[in-house]
């Protein structure tokens, strides 16, 4: 019979020297909008320090290898195909909205710059290389451990904000903001 070392002695060991990834160990590095400009046709960019503190939450970003079935003699095999990106058609961050609106208008600007319905223009191109999403994965001690940089990003949707005029308690108001990308990259 296999030894199997799988005791909880065996799983202290490892957690000891392992730990573990926390929730909060995660941060969204940039967001690059080369070309794009706001309303007033100035460069749209987003602050490190005064923007991006504001999102609340966001995911790292999947990658899937397809599967092809390949039948013979009544047995499929299964061979491994591309690559797939689930999800990158709908990257969602959720951020808390600031007291002006500013953040969630950087992105109804952005959108607008992708495709302005007053006039039936915009930029609505295949996003480049360089319109890009970096996420950092920190430690325990805030160092990054890695970053995932989502190229070829886009905005898909401006969420709603939502607010509670008879009943509210002073909740802070939160939006989302959908993008989608073409795939992503790591580096450690």
């Amino acid at each position: 019979m296999a030894s199997v070392n799988q005791l909880i002695q065996d799983f202290y060991t490892a957690a000891q020297a392992r730990d573990f990834a926390r929730d909060y160990n995660f941060r969204v590095l940039s967001i690059n909008t080369p070309g794009v400009t706001n309303a007033a046709g100035q460069p749209l960019t987003f602050s490190e320090t005064s923007d991006l503190v504001y999102v609340k939450s966001a995911a790292l970003p999947e990658r899937e290898i397809t599967n092809v079935p390949v039948p013979y003699m009544g047995l499929n095999f299964n061979v491994p195909g591309n690559a797939v990106y689930p999800n990158s058609n709908a990257y969602t961050l959720t951020f808390y909205c600031d007291a002006k609106s500013q953040i969630r208008q950087k992105f109804e600007d952005w959108s607008r710059y992708v495709f302005n319905d007053q006039n039936s223009t915009g930029y609505y191109f295949t996003p480049g290389p360089t319109s890009v999403i970096s996420l950092v994965q920190l430690d325990n001690q805030m160092n990054a451990i890695a970053q995932y940089n989502l190229v070829g990003v886009s905005p898909r949707n401006v969420g709603a904000l939502t607010y509670n005029i008879a009943g509210g308690t002073g909740e802070t108001v939160e939006f989302t903001a959908t993008v989608s990308y073409h795939y992503f990259t790591r580096s450690a």
